[in-house]
């Protein structure tokens, strides 16, 4: 497997890229990095959209009523939304999509200690304007070990998810493991793709 900050680093360039393409080319992008993800992650997958749906469905009503153009249905005058705004809303929902499937496949490739690894191999540059890397890969890893049991429960009890993020959290004594494998020839492939596809999503 390429080093966690490579796989990063390729996952940031994807969605760079889905920002470029044009309609069609976006949509082969887009079920690709779908079909990839329902067969290597579907789990993993599908609790990310139900996590995002409301945002997905906000999206569309803003772009498909806030954008000028041609009426959908002529006879809901101004109640009803624009062919422009909806296919500018699905350009938008493509390129979501395309991002939570290649970051359900990141996530599926790597764990917790694997992706607070690479972050901090990522973070190396902030040395140079002294800010410690170390701290911040712990506050991330506190972040990401009481953000998701967090999550989960908001979707059950709501009410009780927010009376349990106004308490005081309880610090526990233990120990944050830091994954930093060795650089390997791969990984060099790894950042030639990567900064390729960065390339041709910023040009």
């Amino acid at each position: 497997m390429p080093h966690p900050a490579v796989q990063i680093i390729v996952w940031i360039s994807l969605a760079f890229l889905a920002q470029r393409l044009l309609p069609i080319p976006l949509a082969l992008f887009c079920v690709v990095l779908l079909a990839l993800a329902l067969k290597l992650c579907a789990q993993q997958l599908l609790k990310l959209l139900k996590r995002t749906r409301w945002i997905m469905f906000s999206l569309l009503l803003i772009y498909a009523y806030s954008t000028p153009g041609a009426a959908l249905v002529g006879a809901w005058g101004v109640y009803a939304p624009t062919l422009e705004g909806l296919t500018d809303g699905a350009l938008q929902l493509m390129r979501l999509l395309a991002m939570l499937s290649s970051l359900a496949i990141l996530l599926s490739l790597l764990n917790r200690a694997q992706f607070i690894g690479g972050i901090y191999t990522l973070a190396y540059p902030l040395r140079w304007i002294g800010i410690e890397r170390e701290r911040a890969a712990v506050r991330l890893a506190l972040t990401l070990q009481y953000a998701e049991p967090a999550m989960g429960e908001t979707a059950a009890d709501w009410r009780g998810a927010i009376r349990h993020a106004l308490k005081m959290p309880s610090v526990k004594d233990g120990h944050i493991g830091l994954h930093r494998p060795h650089w390997r020839a791969i990984d060099g492939l790894g950042l030639i793709f990567g900064a390729a596809m960065l390339w041709l999503g910023v040009r």
